[in-house]
């Protein structure tokens, strides 16, 4: 139960740090948001699952959509 709490606490810092005007569009935030989810999705997946775990990487890519979005593009760039 401790790990699907801290998703939802994670889930709620996200949307209030998105709440507020940045310079930089918020990347500082996406990145330490990525360094503290990956571990902690892993951790819920662990636990609860991988359909537990499924659900949240969704959950969190639709909020951190942008680093989502320039990873695809990366990637596709990268294949040809």
């Amino acid at each position: 139960m401790l790990p699907l709490a801290l998703c939802l606490v994670w889930l709620i810092a996200a949307n209030v740090i998105a709440m507020f005007p940045s310079r930089d569009y918020h990347w500082r935030a996406a990145y330490v948001l990525i360094a503290i989810g990956v571990p902690l999705l892993g951790w819920v997946t662990y636990v609860h699952g991988p359909i537990v775990g499924m659900v949240l990487l969704a959950a969190g890519a639709s909020i951190l959509r942008w680093p989502v979005v320039h990873l695809w593009r990366w990637l596709r760039r990268q294949q040809g």
